[in-house]
């Protein structure tokens, strides 16, 4: 199963991890200094979901935080279950 969300297909990116050391000029110091560059894995913030689809079914997917927050997904609502009196 890939790191993807399964509504916008984002997926990690790739960067950089810089490693300084010294202090800032505007501390007073001679400046910072880069001591190493690294490369790092920005991963995507997924949630695993129980999405109801357009045709009423209701599916488990992987979705990313934002098509949640951007409303691109509908959440499932919850079963109503008749009460005995």
């Amino acid at each position: 199963m890939s790191a993807k969300c399964e509504v916008c297909g984002k997926g990690p990116a790739f960067g950089s991890s810089i490693s300084r050391r010294g202090k800032a000029k505007y501390l007073g110091g001679v400046g910072r200094k880069v001591t190493g560059i690294t490369k790092r894995r920005f991963r995507v913030n997924l949630q695993r979901v129980r999405v109801e689809l357009p045709d009423g079914t209701r599916k488990r997917m992987r979705v990313c935080a934002q098509c949640l927050r951007s409303g691109k997904v509908k959440k499932r609502s919850k079963r109503v279950v008749p009460q005995a009196e």
